[in-house]
């Protein structure tokens, strides 16, 4: 594992592009009582199956992570993969109605305290084809790594304010989600960051910080 200084390029905001923009906010809030790190926009693209990601939200207890997955539950998210503890920690997986996957998870293993709603870190996981070159391609671009295990598994440094990048082999980032790797079409999210515009080999697009709209 190698470990280095934060990046001068990370993810300021992510922004879902969804059919219904209003519905997919109120679920959001709903759900998770997410602020400007997440934003959502109109899009009819076509998209079947898997769309390549998933956004994982870390918590410091397992009364925070049954606390958000049950909201998501009552927003009108659906189970992929039931909450649980593993060896990492304590997680599951829902669905939104927009067709974001959301994994709520945290490291710890027991309770130090009534459960909240509080988000430790965003984390967006990009499944890639090939996790070395992916890495390549966004070192150049600006990104330091924070940890590297491999062509398994490499996690960009960010400021705790922005939303973290982390690569993952699509098949392995399907598996997690409890999905199949299979989907064709828009991945339908665009990232925002202060290095955009470019795309990456797997075709997911970044764009300008100055190009989007203040929320």
């Amino acid at each position: 594992m190698t470990t280095v200084t934060p990046a001068a390029t990370s993810i300021t905001a992510v922004t879902l592009e969804v059919p219904d923009p209003a519905a997919a906010e109120a679920f959001g809030s709903a759900a998770f009582g997410l602020g400007t790190q997440v934003r959502f926009r109109a899009s009819q693209a076509p998209t079947s199956g898997f769309r390549g990601f998933t956004l994982s939200l870390v918590v410091s207890q397992p009364a925070n992570v049954d606390l958000l997955i049950g909201a998501a539950l009552d927003a009108g998210a659906t189970v992929l993969k039931p909450v649980k503890k593993g060896f990492w920690g304590y997680g599951g997986v829902v669905t939104a109605p927009d067709g974001t996957i959301w994994k709520v998870a945290t490291s710890a293993k027991k309770n130090t305290g009534p459960a909240t709603r509080q988000i430790d870190d965003i984390v967006l996981l990009l499944g890639v084809s090939d996790v070395a070159a992916s890495k390549r391609f966004y070192t150049e671009h600006g990104l330091a790594v924070a940890k590297s295990f491999g062509r398994k598994y490499v996690e960009f440094a960010a400021p705790s304010s922005h939303v973290k990048l982390a690569l993952y082999e699509r098949r392995a980032l399907a598996k997690d989600a409890g999905v199949s790797p299979d989907g064709a079409g828009s991945h339908r999210i665009a990232l925002t960051c202060d290095a955009g515009p470019f795309t990456d080999p797997d075709g997911f697009a970044w764009e300008a910080a100055s190009l989007m709209p203040t929320p």
